[in-house]
């Protein structure tokens, strides 16, 4: 009798890590699937609602506002275009109480997608002791108006699992480029805290 109550209690146990092994395997799969569709699903209506109440037909919002944001790059190129919105920058630069909200949103996707891109550069960085290495990127190496010396560069550290980051002021000696990694590799390493093994050599 005993050993029939044993071999049902393994064969229990069995069965329940198998389930579990089973939901987990599961999860893996289908929880970045649904979180992602769940982020684009928000930036679609998000967008698509721009043009609300003008324009009601699902879709048809978001359509436009790519279009929209489409011809207003064409028309940039332009120089007297250039200069229109230059000017508009300048006034919203210049005007109290907005200006730090528009310098900080234009810097942030000049940082990431514009021209003066900063996250380019991947790096290894030593800040606290000689044999531990940070990973960032290297931002700046203009430094001189902050009183360090031309030694100086901005390396920025970001966080693991976190939209947050850290800027170091450190001698260039300090930093060793990763020019053989593509830097969203780079980026996506760090931001997993090295979980993802996501790191490939460029080729060539």
């Amino acid at each position: 009798m005993k050993s029939r109550k044993s071999s049902a209690a393994t064969f229990g146990k069995s069965t329940l890590r198998r389930v579990l092994r089973y939901f987990w395997n599961g999860l893996i799969i289908v929880a970045p699937l649904i979180l992602t569709l769940t982020f684009l699903r928000w930036v679609f209506l998000g967008v698509d609602s721009l043009l609300y109440p003008y324009v009601q037909t699902t879709g048809l919002g978001f359509g436009l506002v790519l279009v929209g944001v489409f011809i207003i790059g064409w028309i940039a190129t332009f120089l007297f275009m250039r200069q229109f919105f230059d000017f508009i920058d300048e006034w919203m630069e210049r005007t109290p109480g907005v200006n730090f909200i528009y310098s900080s949103i234009r810097d942030f996707f000049d940082a990431f997608v514009g021209e003066r891109r900063r996250f380019t550069r991947a790096v290894l960085v030593n800040v606290f002791a000689e044999d531990v290495w940070l990973i960032g990127f290297l931002t700046d190496e203009g430094t001189v108006s902050l009183e360090l010396g031309k030694e100086y560069v901005s390396v920025y550290v970001p966080q693991a699992y976190n939209v947050a980051g850290q800027l170091y002021l450190v001698k260039r000696d300090r930093v060793r480029e990763l020019d053989h990694l593509a830097p969203a590799d780079v980026m996506k390493y760090a931001v997993s805290g090295g979980a993802i093994d996501a790191l490939e050599v460029r080729p060539g």
